[in-house]
């Protein structure tokens, strides 16, 4: 019995040692251990293993490492060895494909595809069946069978298998659905917490919507995986768009040391280079990214893409257009080129890609979301000035579409002849009555609800305030402001930082209308004399992390303090010569330092003049924050007693008396306040809370100043504004009513408020064809009293002997049968006799 268990023992013992040895392997290779894993499976070349995972890893590891060529042999060695395996073969295709050589490439897909389906049946395990869900994938195959037929029942199957979890994920992100992907990945994270590729997962699909995910998903696939390369791109990525271009040259370096040959990273370098303004890098990053595949259309599309994202949309599509060249079916190539195209302008082009895109992948998300879009635009009215060309919803177009038009046309003329710009193409602008249509107008996707409006160029996309309920945002300000873009982005080609766009565009709006744009505020004071003051020559990346929304308002208005400090310290003409230097490709910290002064200085300068600006705010308040029990209800008259010019103490004493109705008693505090800090823009500022106690006093005359002072200080306080228009209609003080109604409307011209003051007023002041306009407004907004504005416009059109009077009549009486006044008008109308046509009063139905 010896002789035959000796050998048994042996065996066993054996294929233990290299199932160990394979597990060791795997974890080398998931940990970014890569020279180990390649020793590890040479090693086991010579011991004959059966088993096809030891070419995979020695192949996978070898192009980790950039050794393109040896992998290709691993690979050839391992379809010797193992010539029924279909994962090889799916490797082998990549591998092939990375070595430019993609007919060969081609050919094994091929063998592959007929081995699976001649030998289904030997096929069967979980990673098999990842296999072929894969190579279906690559041959066109439906993604949701493919996910139900292969990844989902892998997952049910074999729950501890992370390949089906992993090629869930990555389907989900090649569609651009970064919610599910995102979804797939968490689920993932929680089964494979210590899996970098999948935490890598995670930080791709949060990318786009969360940068805190993001950047923590990064930092733990790097601690479990130090030479993660993908992790390391996506950081460098991260730097470009934050104008940190030392750091990202750092980080792309540190790529290329674990796996100097892949193209993502030498395509990165290329875009570095382009933003440099430095031709010859460029090319030469170009070329080593096509060292081993020269018909890649990856790197070009990466290269395109990448640059598309700094605004630099014909370039981009430049660079995509080459990918086609290469590869006339290559999808991210044409996706990108259409979105390049519609940013630019040229619509025709543009959606006849985002077509065949979504024909030929009905999966991808942005092109689906692109084509319902258009279906929805194509029914917008188009408006044309000279300059523009507005696109809006047809009912919003007749009510405010020609104001919008006018608005846009005073911007042009102030901001081309101001920074010395002329136009050669009109301006399209598109207005979106739904928040997503703007948002996937904009960015493909569903989001983005921080942003009112957004300029790309010659292109502007911006939320209607049908889009924004609740919003007290001025449109006309908006407006002002993503033209602005149109000027500045035009001078420089598209090639200035988001702060300097920004805070041009903010400045802009302030130098328009003093109300316009960001302004200090109590918030903003603490965070200049706190730690949030960011250096100028570090502003782009406040920008892209800002910490909470308040810090993405603060980034915009240190911006504009920046341009406001670099305009009056060193003139207009200045600012001009820095735009134009950086249409040239200039960086611009060199920029400021040729024409104004070295970016140490101006960090430092720039620094001390906003902590001066921030202590002047209010240098008689306390701004000192109180401890929570001292502003409690039962301690904090003791506290404003002993701490007279505490803003918060103030406030607090202000609201505990306005909730207990004592207005008379809540007004001391509030003018405090105001004495103190008279320049408040706040929305919920002493002046509005003062307003409400004089009305409930019934101190019109007080409230009246209050208000007044209001509307002087902030472009969007709708309440404020329309109780200016209710005081004065009861004091018939007409040229008061016109402008509160102007003012209303420039934050929501959807309501029927301002447009029925605006009627009563015109009527008032005998300007019949400007009440006229006014009334018909009111109709279409649907107005409670629809008859009394149909009556109402059909006398002043009698009154001007228009025929149309009598339809208005009749449309009146179609509302309100009985309508006495609106029959007598008839009556007159029909036989000529006198009525009361003149009546200013007519009793309603």
């Amino acid at each position: 019995m010896r002789p035959i268990l000796l050998p048994l023992v042996l065996v066993a013992i054996s294929t233990s040692a290299w199932a160990a040895s394979l597990e060791d392997a795997r974890g080398f290779l998931l940990t970014g251990k890569y020279a180990e894993v390649v020793k590890a499976a040479e090693e086991s070349v010579s011991q004959n293993l059966p088993t096809e995972e030891w070419p995979l890893l020695h192949a996978e590891a070898l192009m980790a490492s950039g050794r393109y060529p040896e992998a290709l042999m691993a690979i050839v060695q391992g379809l010797q060895r193992f010539p029924s395996s279909l994962r090889v073969r799916l490797l082998g295709y990549d591998v092939l494909r990375a070595n430019g050589q993609v007919e060969r490439a081609k050919a094994l897909f091929d063998e592959l595809d007929q081995l699976a389906a001649r030998r289904e049946w030997a096929y069967r395990q979980p990673a098999d069946l990842v296999a072929i869900g894969r190579a279906a994938l690559i041959a066109g195959a439906d993604p949701k069978i493919v996910l139900d037929r292969f990844f989902e029942p892998v997952k049910k199957a074999a729950p501890e298998f992370r390949e089906s979890y992993i090629a869930s994920g990555e389907l989900a992100l090649t569609k651009n659905d970064f919610a599910l992907a995102g979804k797939m990945f968490d689920q993932a994270a929680k089964k494979f917490a210590d899996d970098p590729d999948i935490q890598f997962g995670i930080a791709r699909a949060f990318a786009s919507s969360d940068a805190e995910a993001t950047g923590k998903a990064l930092e733990l696939t790097l601690k479990l995986n130090p030479n993660h390369v993908g992790a390391r791109l996506l950081l460098a990525e991260r730097a470009i768009d934050s104008e940190q271009y030392e750091q990202a040259d750092e980080l792309i370096g540190e790529a290329l040391k674990i796996n100097p040959a892949l193209p993502e990273s030498h395509a990165l370098r290329a875009v570095l280079a382009h933003l440099r303004a430095d031709a010859k890098a460029e090319k030469q990053a170009r070329e080593a990214a096509l060292k081993f595949w020269r018909t890649n259309p990856a790197v070009d599309w990466q290269i395109g893409s990448k640059l598309s994202r700094k605004y630099r949309f014909a370039e981009s599509a430049e660079r995509q257009r080459q990918a086609l060249k290469f590869d006339p079916a290559y999808l991210p190539a044409k996706m990108q080129l259409a979105q390049d195209l519609l940013r630019l302008g040229q619509d025709d082009e543009g959606w006849e890609l985002v077509d065949e895109v979504q024909k030929a992948d009905p999966y991808d998300v942005v092109a689906f979301n692109l084509t319902t879009l258009r279906d929805r635009i194509a029914k917008f009215q188009t408006l044309k000035s000279e300059h523009f060309l507005v696109r809006m919803d047809p009912q919003e177009a007749a009510i405010y579409g020609q104001d919008a038009l006018a608005l846009l046309e005073k911007a042009h003329a102030t901001l081309t002849k101001k920074y010395g710009l002329e136009l050669k193409q009109q301006t399209i602008v598109e207005i979106f009555p739904e928040q997503k249509d703007f948002a996937i107008r904009t960015f493909g996707l569903p989001g983005g609800q921080g942003y009112l409006g957004v300029c790309f160029g010659r292109l502007i996309t911006a939320n209607s305030p049908a889009a924004r309920p609740g919003s007290s945002a001025n449109w006309q300000a908006i407006l002002w402001h993503e033209f602005c873009h149109v000027v500045t982005l035009t001078l420089t080609k598209n090639k200035m930082p988001r702060w300097l766009s920004e805070g041009i565009s903010v400045f802009e709006e302030r130098q328009q209308r003093g109300n316009w744009g960001e302004k200090m505020q109590p918030r903003y004071r603490a965070m200049i004399l706190g730690d949030d003051l960011t250096p100028v020559s570090q502003l782009s990346g406040a920008f892209l992390k800002p910490k909470t929304p308040a810090h993405l308002g603060f980034a915009y208005f240190e911006s504009s303090l920046v341009v406001e400090f670099l305009i009056e310290r060193f003139g207009l003409e200045k600012m001009k010569r820095i735009l134009a230097d950086l249409a040239k490709g200039v960086e611009i910290n060199e920029a400021i330092a040729a024409h104004a002064q070295p970016i140490a200085k101006i960090d430092a300068e720039f620094a001390e003049r906003a902590k001066a600006l921030a202590k002047a705010t209010g240098p008689l308040i306390d701004w000192a924050k109180p401890k929570p029990g001292d502003v409690k209800d039962d301690a904090i008259e003791e506290f404003v007693a002993k701490n007279p010019t505490s803003f918060e103490g103030l406030m607090a004493l202000a609201m505990k008396r306005l909730e207990a109705k004592e207005w008379e008693s809540a007004k001391a505090p509030l003018k405090k306040l105001i004495e103190l800090y008279p320049n408040q823009h706040d929305a919920n500022s002493a002046y509005s809370l003062l307003a409400r106690a004089h009305r409930e006093l019934k101190e019109t005359d007080a409230e009246l100043a209050v208000l007044n002072k209001i509307a002087e200080l902030s472009p969007d306080a709708p309440d404020a504004f329309a109780r200016l228009m209710e005081l004065a209609k009861e004091r018939q003080d007409w040229p008061a009513l016109l402008a509160n109604a102007e003012r209303f409307a420039a934050v929501n011209p959807l309501s029927a408020l301002p447009h029925r003051a605006e009627a009563d007023a015109n009527e008032a002041l005998g300007k019949k064809p400007a009440a006229i306009a006014a009334y018909r407004t009111v109709l279409k907004l649907d107005p409670e009293n629809p008859a009394d504005i149909h009556y109402r416009l059909a006398r002043l059109l009698h009154e001007i002997k228009d025929p149309t009077a009598k339809r208005e009549l009749l449309l009146a009486l179609e509302e309100a049968p009985r309508f006495r006044e609106a029959l007598k008008l008839l009556l007159e109308i029909d036989g000529g006799r006198p009525g009361n046509a003149g009546a200013k009063n007519p009793r309603k139905p």
